[in-house]
């Protein structure tokens, strides 16, 4: 890493939001995290909210993270999606 920052907006659904208390946050990231690390991060501010992210499926501009070591890239906006009753 060398020291930058990227820049990443998140965005929260559901019981996800309700446990972070927003809707939209952008954070500052050391450059070089990986949505695993994000969601470390996050899981450190607030219990309920990590015992939410463990739940929780995530989108990366979109498309589905299906690996949580992919680098997030400034201005990336990561969705949290927790599970969702019904079909």
């Amino acid at each position: 890493m060398t020291g930058h920052t990227v820049a990443v907006t998140v965005r929260y659904f559901a019981a996800a939001a309700a446990a972070a208390g927003v809707d939209t946050e952008t954070l500052g990231l050391a450059e070089g995290s990986t949505i695993a690390t994000l969601v470390e991060h996050l899981s450190g501010r607030d219990a309920e909210l990590g015992r939410v992210l463990k739940r929780c499926s995530y989108l990366a501009d979109g498309v589905a993270v299906r690996d949580m070591s992919k680098p997030i890239s400034t201005q990336q906006t990561v969705d949290v999606l927790p599970p969702f009753a019904g079909g």
